[in-house]
């Protein structure tokens, strides 16, 4: 048997004095459900693929399985197939008949000109998954390692007291953004956080740097499997997080 939630647009007012006073026009998350799952056994991430363009979707290095019970499938089917494949579908309009079709991503994020909003968003929401999708692992979790766990006692003292941080930090985000790890130009880490999909490459930043790793905080990331449950969702990503992908991108740091 198979349960099927539609995609929704939920139209709310406010009701006030009897008559309504604003209408607001919100999206709510939701998928295709199969309740005996054997769906994610026809489906595969690698079937999601960009419109014609220069930007192609990274595809998963698991399945939409892979990272239960941390991160269920419809979670990620949502996500990757839906709002990532988004990004770089208008990434791709964005650029189309521009020099930036020439452009590696992070030559585009690094412009001192992202005054364009489309193009600042979906290069930014392009970017910004890449990363999320590549740092997560069914491997993965437990105590750091490697050169990132060193950075870590040193500038935070100890993970527990990095994760305390990181997860305020988090928690703190008003409205939708990230939450990022980067390495500065001195050598030290830091916690650090954007609003929508803004991203610590951009030259607007307050603060910049080469980032490590990355956590989506917007609803679309959490809701469908922790609700408002923000906590939750931070420390299952912490048993997901690949601790050799994120020294990997400290020694491609080039600061």
């Amino acid at each position: 048997m198979r349960i099927f939630l539609l995609s929704t647009t939920l139209l709310l007012t406010a009701v006030g004095c009897g008559k309504k006073d604003n209408l607001y026009e919100v999206d709510v998350p939701t998928v295709a459900i199969d309740s005996n799952q054997d769906r994610y056994n026809r489906i595969k991430p690698s079937d999601v693929k960009a419109k014609d363009g220069v930007f192609r979707m990274p595809g998963l290095n698991y399945q939409y399985t892979d990272l239960m019970p941390n991160m269920n499938p419809q979670t990620i089917e949502e996500h990757y197939a839906k709002i990532h494949l988004r990004f770089a579908d208008n990434l791709n309009i964005a650029v189309k008949g521009t020099p930036m079709e020439a452009q590696s991503i992070e030559e585009i994020l690094s412009s001192p000109d992202m005054e364009n909003t489309f193009l600042r968003n979906n290069a930014g929401g392009y970017y910004n998954h890449n990363l999320f999708w590549d740092i997560l692992s069914p491997q993965g979790g437990g105590e750091p390692t490697g050169n990132i766990a060193g950075l870590i006692r040193r500038d935070f003292g100890s993970f527990e007291q990095f994760k305390t941080q990181f997860s305020n930090k988090a928690k703190g985000i008003f409205g939708s953004g990230w939450v990022w790890v980067i390495l500065k130009k001195n050598g030290s880490i830091s916690i650090t956080t954007t609003s929508n999909e803004d991203n610590p490459l951009m030259t607007s930043n307050p603060e910049q740097g080469f980032p490590l790793f990355n956590l989506d905080m917007w609803e679309h990331a959490y809701y469908l499997q922790h609700k408002n449950n923000k906590q939750g969702y931070i420390d299952d990503f912490f048993k997901m997080i690949d601790w050799k992908k994120v020294n990997y991108r400290l020694d491609l740091s080039r600061f």
